[in-house]
């Protein structure tokens, strides 16, 4: 049933990737759409982009390990796309940028946007292949499995199937498909929560009841500072997290730059962070209604958290439909976030490190495909690694990862934005390979001394050492510089 699910699915996604590629695969249509997305399309799009099969699967479990407290982060997240939406898109669409980091050449220079470039390229193949991990382990062992087929395969196969539907249109495709996968995603989301509560035989006030009344309810903690959940922690770092994971990130920031026009964009934005907070609560409501489930039925839950919703989506404890919809929730949001994270990292790799702007479109378009490919390969390889370091919550790797590769970014761009200084571009390469590399040893040093373990914070920290570090060796600029820099056309 998991086999023919998604080769239904994938027959979809071929056919809207051929509606949408009739007209040929230009440069155009694959880094920009053409700029003629509807930003209505786009936001709701983007709402599977951010979910992924990691959210889907993980959220509910984390509610065993820090109770609701994740809604902390989520309630930041929603600052985080206001700064996003009033602050970078504005400048992006000033500068009319095709890769986002072109800014760091115009602002500071050459090694800076080159920096740039690579450390969201390390930070998406990271993340993406985290994601993309997860589903394929989840499909590793419950189908494939028992007939004999290895976990490479899978993986090579899932990664096959993206580029089979993105290959020719890009983000033109993608802003497409992911309207289709995020409403699969939500659609399985409210089903399963219905099912659920159809075997737990709850009326609205018993849900209610059965939700505030849970040991793991807890969503807000304002008095253990020492605690990685304390609300200040996990509020603060949700705005950081949108600001480079979304704002500084060419992923996210690819299909908003392929709305019509800056008022569109921001549309997108504002709906689209709105959007992400029922969502969230959502899935931890579900977590919630899983584990007392289990306690019904005298279940034992599995030791890792990733693993409850699994268990009961594949085990038939609420019957085949919700196999179908667990199948299809999954694929969907693991697709939706891999295809544009591909096209993203094809893009920035492109424009930033071959500068094939500069090309003819039939060479630009050779150069594309073939980087395509280079990318889709690698990625196949970093999902095979990820498997055998792995011992935790895979949303909460994929923070920690972020907080160690997004925190130059930040720190560049925020030198950029909010100084009139001119920094040495040279030293830009060493001051951010250095920071995350001072953020370890920091946080080891913590840990040892005091029992304090840096949680998602670390990103704040990183950033605010690259900023020093680019302060450190800069001098005074003229204003005027930077001025002309937000004024041009």
């Amino acid at each position: 049933m998991i086999l023919i699910t998604i080769i239904c699915y994938f027959a979809v996604l071929l056919l809207i990737a051929r509606i949408t590629g009739r007209k040929g695969g230009s440069n155009a249509a694959f880094f920009k759409g053409e700029n003629k997305s509807p930003w209505y399309v786009v936001s709701f799009g983007m709402i599977g982009a951010s979910i992924s099969g990691v959210t889907f699967v993980s959220v509910p479990g984390m509610i065993r390990g820090m109770n609701m407290t994740y809604m902390q982060t989520v309630l930041g997240f929603f600052f985080g796309y206001l700064v996003v939406a009033l602050i970078l898109l504005p400048l992006y669409y000033k500068l009319n940028l095709t890769s986002i980091y072109t800014y760091l050449g115009t602002r500071i220079g050459k090694r800076a946007y080159r920096t740039g470039a690579f450390f969201f390229l390390l930070s998406r193949m990271l993340g993406t292949a985290a994601k993309l991990y997860l589903v394929c382990l989840i499909l590793h062992a419950y189908v494939f499995q028992d007939m004999g087929v290895p976990f490479w395969s899978i993986a090579t196969g899932a990664v096959a199937l993206v580029w089979i539907y993105t290959h020719k249109s890009g983000i033109k495709t993608i802003v497409w498909t992911d309207t289709l996968q995020t409403f699969c995603l939500v659609a399985a989301l409210i089903c399963i929560i219905i099912v659920t509560i159809s075997k737990l035989d709850l009326n609205f006030s018993g849900i209610i009841q059965t939700i505030s009344t849970s040991k793991y309810s807890q969503m807000f903690v304002l008095d253990d500072w020492m605690s990685r959940q304390n609300f200040f922690k996990q509020f603060l770092s949700g705005i950081f997290i949108v600001i480079v994971m979304t704002g500084l990130d060419q992923d996210m920031m690819q299909k908003n730059l392929s709305c019509r026009n800056l008022k569109e964009a921001q549309k997108n934005m504002y709906c689209y962070g709105f959007a992400f907070i029922p969502l969230n609560f959502l899935f931890l409501c579900l977590g919630i209604l899983l584990v007392t489930l289990a306690g019904k039925m005298n279940l034992g839950l599995p030791v890792v958290n990733d693993d409850i919703l699994p268990m009961f989506a594949t085990q038939g404890y609420l019957g085949q439909s919700v196999l179908v919809l667990f199948t299809i929730g999954i694929i969907a949001a693991a697709f939706s976030n891999s295809d544009s994270a591909l096209t993203s990292m094809t893009t920035s790799f492109c424009v930033d490190i071959l500068n094939t702007e500069k090309d003819t479109e039939e060479i630009s378009r050779r150069k594309r495909n073939k980087v395509h490919i280079a990318f889709s390969i690698l990625l196949v390889i970093f999902i095979c690694l990820f498997r055998l370091g792995n011992d935790k919550s895979i949303i909460d790797a994929i923070y920690v990862i972020a907080s160690y590769t997004y925190g130059p970014l930040l720190g560049m761009f925020g030198f950029g934005l909010f100084t009139h200084r001119i920094s040495n571009d040279r030293l830009v390469p060493a001051i951010a390979i250095a920071s995350p590399i001072l953020c370890y040893v920091i946080d080891w040093t913590v840990s040892r001394q005091t029992g304090y373990t840096f949680g998602y914070e670390m990103l704040m920290l990183n950033g605010a050492l690259t900023f020093i570090g680019l302060w450190i060796f800069s001098k005074k600029g003229e204003k005027r510089v930077i001025i002309n820099i937000y004024n041009k056309k």
